[in-house]
């Protein structure tokens, strides 16, 4: 009775959107790996059919359990990413993998979802105020414990995917604030980069003075603006020590290249470079499935993990490249609307964690490969070659349909 419930009551808009991402993805992952000799798009096909009974196994399992033992999930996770120290297997500098014989695992892909039930737990609790600095503090370090374990080994592309739960404790109360510091921080970091310290201390000042006289008379502080001076000039001169003595050598590459800074089309801007040419070379329609020059000829390093899209630019076109994107945005868009009408804080903050998780994905990988933000390791989901990846996704969704489909049972 409760499997024919989930079946007449299951988002099936969200399935089908599902399965046309994948099937597209892996038609990608067939062209950009067709000569090549690892059998990858084979993998692929067997990954994507393990996903059926990962798919049957989330939908059949009560949808309480998953915020009955969130906690325990998210600790098992966190040990998981623990463990690496001691027992992951290192991939081209990376200690991100389990290795059992030829197959591997990387338990961040997973973690994603477990931080999500275990946000989703705390913020659900009754009692819990985000305006309360304790309890900003407890959800900040849910947040941030993941964090702190994928950095170290090193996964800076994993560890960013975590900043975007800030966009969902805002969602449940979190004082703008920190969306703002956040935002400003990015912004003088990169202006910093890009110009002299003064003359981004000179902007600053500029900008407080205006917003100082344009607003009320009696929310006018000289001290805080003052203060607040004195901060962001303390940061704009700590950005270049920052930059040379925490950030590695092809951190800087890729920004002095994503800034114009240096111009370097063989060697750590390579991939970029060649992305956009194969993007731009297929034109409205693109040269047809499986007619790509540059997918044939091996000139994108990575094309069937992180710049998977190339691949969609250069056979697609477009029109291609845009029906991808349009995919994309119903999926997040469905839901989003989905997390809205969902019966319990629970279920939408969690839909809500979701819908983030997808979206940062999707926006900095294409970003990435159109050459407008850092490469950095971020797969587009449910394209990207990968067992881990695409099995951290579908959890990560299906957990939510589950959910949704369950909701006709809440009060």
């Amino acid at each position: 009775m409760k499997n024919q419930s989930v079946k007449n009551n299951i988002d099936w808009i969200s399935v089908f959107i599902y399965i046309a991402l994948v099937t597209l993805g892996w038609l990608n992952i067939y062209s950009s790996s067709l000569l090549s000799t690892e059998g990858t798009y084979q993998k692929q096909l067997i990954f994507i059919g393990c996903t059926i009974p990962l798919i049957f196994v989330v939908l059949f399992v009560d949808g309480k359990f998953y915020e009955k033992y969130a906690s325990i999930i998210f600790g098992v996770s966190l040990l998981s990413l623990i463990g690496l120290f001691a027992f992951g297997k290192t991939i081209a500098g990376q200690r991100c993998w389990y290795a059992i014989g030829s197959f591997t695992l990387q338990p961040s892909e997973f973690a994603k979802a477990a931080t999500s039930l275990a946000l989703a737990k705390y913020l659900s609790d009754t009692q819990i105020n985000l305006k309360e600095v304790n309890r900003q503090v407890q959800a900040l370090a849910i947040m941030l414990l993941p964090v702190l374990l994928i950095l170290p080994q090193p996964d800076p592309g994993s560890a960013l995917i975590y900043s975007v739960f800030i966009i969902v404790l805002y969602r449940e109360g979190l004082p703008s604030w920190y969306v703002w510091t956040g935002f400003i921080t990015i912004v003088l970091f990169v202006l910093t980069l890009i110009l002299e310290p003064y003359v981004v201390i000179l902007i600053a000042f500029a900008v407080l003075a205006i917003i100082h006289f344009k607003g009320r008379a009696v929310d006018r502080n000289i001290i805080l603006s003052t203060i607040l001076l004195v901060v962001i000039s303390a940061f704009v001169f700590s950005v270049d020590y920052v930059f040379d003595n925490v950030f590695k050598q092809h951190h800087r590459d890729r920004f002095n290249i994503l800034l114009g800074k240096t111009v370097d089309m063989k060697g750590i801007g390579y991939n970029t470079n060649q992305s956009e040419i194969a993007i731009g070379s297929g034109g409205w329609l693109g040269k047809g499935f499986l007619e790509g020059t540059q997918t044939k000829g091996g000139f994108v390093p990575e094309q069937h993990t992180d710049y998977i899209f190339t691949t969609v630019g250069e056979e697609w076109g477009f029109a291609g490249s845009l029906t991808v994107i349009v995919l994309f945005t119903c999926l997040l868009l469905r839901i989003i609307y989905l997390a809205e009408r969902q019966k319990t804080k629970f279920s939408r903050v969690y839909g809500h964690c979701v819908a983030g998780i997808l979206f940062i994905h999707f926006f900095v990988n294409i970003a990435m490969v159109i050459g407008i933000f850092p490469t950095i390791g971020v797969p587009l989901p449910f394209f990207s070659y990968g067992g881990s990846g695409l099995w951290g996704f579908t959890i990560l969704l299906f957990i939510f349909l589950k959910m949704d489909a369950n909701k006709v049972n809440e009060w």
